[in-house]
């Protein structure tokens, strides 16, 4: 198995670790999967090659987590969303792809920092609340999602600036992170970064964190939701600046 998938033995304990804990939050909080794997391993395997398999924990994460998004969604702001993510995503992985691993890792760690701290600081962009505030931030998020496969806190933070109904709003992340989910596919083979080898670790870690999902979903109870959000956004801040702090010494 640790040849096959080109990991030590260690790595891969660690690795599902990761996987089912991130899912386990993702599952009582909604959000934050892709971020925690980056977070805890990007100065373990870097942010190139754990790409590829943050998007088989994505897609699995929300074909799992779908539900009456489809039903709940407004579908005009998923789809400028998506639009500007199919822009931005070849920026960011040209980024990516041309950067030393230190530098990208350093680049991917400081994003998700900076992210979690506008969130946790409940930023509010009012000027994002329009056709052209939405395809900036979908053009956004998709430069970080090729950067850091991050670009759904991007989007949270869109979701923040609409006054619209909570229900709503998370029927059309579900949407746009289900619909993105397809053309990064396709860039990711266009820049020879979904190859056999990540799709088959995205194989074999993926059931692991839908496992934790799963979990942390029967977890999730209504009266602890007002601080799920800080804490998972507290920890991400924690997990980046480890990893800064281990990447400098």
């Amino acid at each position: 198995m640790s040849a096959f998938l080109n990991l030590t033995m260690n790595q891969i304990v660690l690795l599902g670790v990761i996987c089912f804990a991130a899912g386990l939050v993702r599952g009582f909080a909604g959000f934050a999967l892709s971020a925690l794997v980056m977070a805890s391993a990007a100065t373990i395997i870097s942010p190139i090659s754990l790409i590829p398999v943050l998007w088989f924990l994505e897609m699995a994460a929300s074909l799992q987590m779908a539900g009456g998004g489809w039903r709940d969604a407004n579908r005009t702001i998923a789809i400028l969303l998506v639009v500007g993510n199919f822009i931005g995503w070849p920026i960011g992985l040209s980024l990516t792809t041309s950067l030393p691993t230190d530098t990208s890792t350093l680049i991917a760690l400081c994003i998700i920092l900076a992210l979690a701290a506008l969130q946790l600081a409940r930023l509010r962009i009012p000027g994002l609340a329009t056709r052209p505030g939405t395809l900036i931030s979908g053009i956004v998020a998709g430069i970080a999602a090729g950067v850091a496969h991050v670009g759904g806190m991007v989007v949270a933070l869109y979701v923040l600036s609409q006054n619209q109904p909570a229900k709503m709003m998370r029927g059309t992340l579900v949407v746009y992170l289900f619909l993105a989910s397809f053309g990064s596919f396709l860039f990711l083979l266009y820049f020879d970064v979904m190859t056999a080898q990540a799709a088959w670790r995205g194989v074999f870690f993926a059931p692991i964190s839908m496992l934790g999902v799963f979990v942390g979903t029967k977890f999730f109870s209504p009266k602890w939701e007002p601080y799920y959000r800080p804490f998972c956004l507290s920890l991400l801040m924690f997990l980046a600046s480890l990893g800064l702090i281990r990447l400098a010494f």
